[in-house]
């Protein structure tokens, strides 16, 4: 049997949950909405699950043109999914800084009091160009406010080895990917280079380090204990990447992606790697 995709999420803000969609188009930013929106403190910093895991109980859906965020006690606020207009703000993602609007003060108070602190809602427009690393990726590739790669893959194979090891299972949104492959040996990924995955290609660029968040329950928010990050950093680590789970990947042809489409990798290094650019 062959590779297919099984799940496709996008995080249209950066932190609060996702949305599994059926098919989605590969653009080259990510897939599309993805983690275009971020929240940010006072002064322009990102903020995540790592200092605030209430973060994942914020929900997340596109309804036309509107981007809809709702929480357990806060109710619902909507924003324009591409506002066209907003306050200039500069942002901070780890060690890059870029552009980028704020377009609702409502959506400001609305995060403030659902997440108890001061912050914003930031959105990054098409004319922003954050790029990832090209040691990595090579140059030119874009970002959104993902970490630092338009894609995280994973397979279905590679949790059920993570899993074996753990006393309590742990779900894939633990790790939060947006595209999940199903089929194949566990971690065969981390061998891939370029790969088809329905209209689109993709490039795998650096093995995905992870940190604390895999520790939160992403339904209810609750840090439930050290795994399954003590086991990754135990089995699978690197003095790089530290633990390691998925693979960080970039866009090398846009293209819609569909859940049941086949997967067709390209070991790193095969003569013929560069084919699939198109």
């Amino acid at each position: 049997m062959g590779l297919t995709v099984s799940q496709l999420n996008i995080y249209p803000v950066k932190g609060l949950k996702g949305i599994s969609l059926e098919a989605s188009t590969a653009t080259p930013r990510g897939l599309a909405h993805d983690r275009r929106f971020m929240v940010v403190d006072a002064g322009g910093h990102f903020l995540s699950q790592r200092e605030l895991p209430a973060m994942a109980t914020i929900w997340t859906e596109i309804a036309g043109a509107e981007l809809l965020l709702a929480a357990p006690e806060a109710g619902e606020v909507a924003v324009p999914l591409e506002p066209v207009r907003g306050e200039a703000l500069e942002v901070e993602v780890w060690d890059s800084r870029c552009p980028a609007l704020a377009p609702s003060p409502e959506a400001d108070r609305w995060l403030s009091e659902a997440l108890g602190r001061p912050c914003r809602l930031a959105w990054m427009p098409e004319s922003t160009r954050r790029e990832s690393k090209p040691r990595r990726a090579g140059p030119g590739h874009l970002v959104s406010f993902a970490d630092g790669y338009a894609f995280l893959v994973i397979s279905e194979a590679s949790l059920e080895a993570l899993n074996a090891r753990l006393a309590h299972p742990v779900p894939m949104n633990r790790f939060r990917p947006n595209l999940v492959v199903r089929g194949g040996e566990p971690f065969a990924e981390d061998a891939w280079g370029d790969f088809t995955a329905g209209e689109a290609a993709l490039r795998m660029a650096k093995p995905c380090g992870r940190c604390q968040v895999t520790t939160t329950d992403q339904s209810t928010g609750e840090v439930t204990g050290p795994e399954p990050l003590a086991t990754l950093s135990a089995w699978r680590t690197s003095p790089e990447f530290g633990a390691m789970f998925g693979m960080n990947a970039v866009t090398v042809r846009p293209g819609v992606i569909r859940v049941g489409d086949a997967v067709d990798p390209r070991l790193r290094g095969d003569d013929d790697k560069a084919g699939v650019a198109g």
